[in-house]
């Protein structure tokens, strides 16, 4: 899935980034109000985390542009400030979570795998779809109770969908959330990824619907 991450401290912006990439994330970053307000506006992100002390646009402004234009991508905010006033006001222009400095690198994939669930819906850490079990915390994958051992780009794919989970998601927007954009990948790079990812799960979960995409099904309901 792909994050992006706006923060102007560099030390600060790479350590989340390698949690992030280490926890299956892609990682977008942008390091000042006017490059976080055009990402945020153009690029697909399932989450954003957001520094509110940024040069040129501070991140009250960039949020507040962001909702206003109707962009829905869940927001987690950043600050060094401690006010309550200041993270009222963080809340009030449309973030969904908020984490002061110095925070655990623990406690902000939390979160953030908490903005993720809450945006599709789910509230287990733990998503199923029949014998399939994708654990978010742990990035834990299994089949009937039978560990499954992923690539990590195998796992990003995995976890897309099952985060979209009765949706259909094109080749296209799943290379997004997938590779990185120094990452080389051919052109038939998400078929044959789907297709390792088919034989390693046994469990015909991930469905093609040619010439749209592919979707893992949403468990019927008990009637």
């Amino acid at each position: 899935m792909k994050i992006l991450l706006v923060e102007d401290e560099n030390s600060i912006a790479e350590d989340i980034r390698q949690a992030l990439e280490a926890a299956g994330y892609v990682c977008d970053r942008a390091d000042n109000g006017e490059d976080a307000w055009f990402l945020g506006d153009t690029e697909n992100y399932a989450a954003i985390i957001l520094d509110l002390g940024l040069p040129g646009m501070d991140g009250i402004t960039v949020l507040k542009k962001w909702r206003a234009a109707e962009m829905n991508t869940p927001v987690l905010i950043l600050t060094a400030r401690g006010s309550w006033i200041e993270r009222v006001e963080g809340i009030d222009a449309g973030a969904d979570d908020y984490l002061p400095k110095p925070f655990r690198m623990e406690e902000l994939l939390a979160r953030l795998r908490a903005l993720l669930r809450r945006a599709e819906g789910k509230a287990s850490p733990v998503m199923r779809a029949g014998d399939l079990a994708l654990d978010t915390a742990h990035m834990r994958v299994s089949v009937r109770g039978i560990p499954v051992n992923l690539t990590p780009l195998e796992y990003r794919a995995l976890s897309y969908l099952m985060h979209r989970q009765g949706q259909v998601v094109s080749q296209f927007e799943l290379a997004e959330h997938v590779y990185g954009h120094d990452e080389e990948k051919e052109s038939n790079a998400i078929e044959v990824l789907i297709g390792r990812l088919r034989r390693k799960l046994k469990a015909g979960v991930i469905k093609t619907r040619r010439g749209f995409g592919y979707i893992i099904e949403e468990a019927e309901a008990p009637s």
